[in-house]
């Protein structure tokens, strides 16, 4: 059985002010040709498929195309899981419908799954965080675990907010979840789990989260069976292994670079041969760049502004740090922005690291350019379009 393991989509994740949708379409093109290439079997997603409860409707249109193509029509099982940032009552409102294609999609841990005979696999058995499925004469067991909170789950993990006992709480809850339904793991049926938590021991990539990541809700490696013969997880955006009770654990990480410090990080996804009773054999799959994000420096002003001329043409997100020794002046910025139409952030750093006021030129300057002078002298970086369209829109609503 060949597994192909992704997570952390965020259809609808914007860089800035730059949406990233026809990135993430290019993406699950891609995604669909390496399933075919491949002859994958079964398509796990393990979480974050939007980046907010409350995205474009173009995101929901690309994911539910993107399924249908991913699925062939119901003859290749996609199980979906939901993460921290999906909406679980909004997501599993299509399941009357996506179910009919081979789409197995888990808002929450008291999802069951339907028993039902699809085009190409039959899922013949299920349950409160499992369920089994026939594929070729083989059988999987899948124990899925979608992003757990108090909320979700509808009960109370802890009585005390003490964080340390709070984590250890949350982890045994898990644990209990994951040990009640091992039992459904045979010698001779291929065993997976998949979940969508921070397992301690993993690395960040900054543009997760930060509310969950580490802390209360994290989850030990002891949590998890033995038997698991694969850990496809969820949650962290840099692909990695991490170290649990079952041998072969792995992040796949986002298909997208999300962030600055994503930069330099090579993006993937897991392939997963897998035997009843015998050891995964895994292998990444690299994606293409679409449109890289990169970090330029310029060692002046003048350099910087020589740098965006020239590179104009090239197709990438542009964070760009500028040594300087007096602040910038709205007029390069401008220049910069005109020559560059990607950069997302402009960063002045000064060689004594202290942020020094914006010098106003002589000339009146607008409602907005204030603004922008203040938020720049503030934080070093130009305010994205959004936050300057919401603070012009409160000051001319202000009486």
């Amino acid at each position: 059985m060949r597994i192909l393991h992704t997570a952390d989509w965020h259809l609808g994740k914007n860089l800035e002010s730059f949406s990233r949708l026809e990135e993430q379409k290019m993406f699950i093109d891609e995604l669909a040709d390496i399933c075919d290439k491949n002859n994958v079997d079964i398509i796990i997603v393990a979480g974050d498929i939007y980046d907010t409860s409350n995205h474009p409707a173009k995101a929901e249109e690309l994911f539910y195309k993107g399924l249908r193509k991913l699925s062939k029509d119901g003859m290749r099982p996609v199980v979906i899981i939901a993460g921290n940032h999906d909406s679980p009552n909004r997501i599993m409102v299509s399941n009357p419908i996506i179910e009919n294609y081979g789409i197995l999609l888990l808002g929450d841990s008291k999802e069951i799954v339907k028993i039902k005979k699809h085009n190409g696999f039959s899922v013949v058995d299920s349950g409160e965080g499992y369920f089994e499925i026939n594929k070729n004469d083989e059988n999987i067991v899948i124990l899925a675990i979608p992003y757990l909170s108090e909320k979700n789950l509808d009960e109370l993990i802890s009585e005390t907010i003490e964080e340390k006992e709070f984590q250890k709480n949350y982890s045994d809850k898990v644990k209990y979840i994951l040990e009640s339904n091992s039992c459904k793991f045979r010698d001779d049926t291929i065993n997976i789990v998949t979940g969508h938590f921070f397992v301690l021991g993993g690395e960040n990539s900054g543009s997760e989260r930060n509310i969950q990541i580490g802390g209360s809700y994290a989850v030990n490696g002891d949590a998890f069976p033995k038997k698991a013969q694969y850990v496809a997880l969820g949650h962290l955006h840099r692909v990695q292994s991490v170290k649990t009770n079952s041998e072969l654990a792995y992040y796949s990480g986002s298909p997208i670079q999300y962030s600055k410090s994503e930069a330099y990080n090579s993006k993937c996804v897991i392939l997963a041969d897998i035997v009843s009773g015998k050891k995964a054999d895994i292998n990444k799959v690299y994606l293409s760049n679409y449109k890289p994000v990169e970090v330029w420096k310029a060692e002046n002003i003048e350099t910087a502004i020589k740098m965006c001329h020239d590179k104009s043409n090239e197709n990438c997100y542009v964070f760009l740090d500028i040594m300087c020794d007096r602040v910038l002046m709205q007029s390069e910025i401008k220049k910069l922005h005109s020559y560059k139409k990607d950069i997302v952030e402009i960063q002045a750093i000064f060689e004594d690291n202290k942020n020094e006021f914006f010098e106003y030129e002589t000339e009146e300057k607008s409602l907005k350019e204030q603004f922008e002078n203040f938020y720049f002298s503030c934080k070093n970086v130009m305010p994205s379009k959004e936050s300057v369209d919401l603070f012009l829109s409160v000051a001319e609503n202000y009486d």
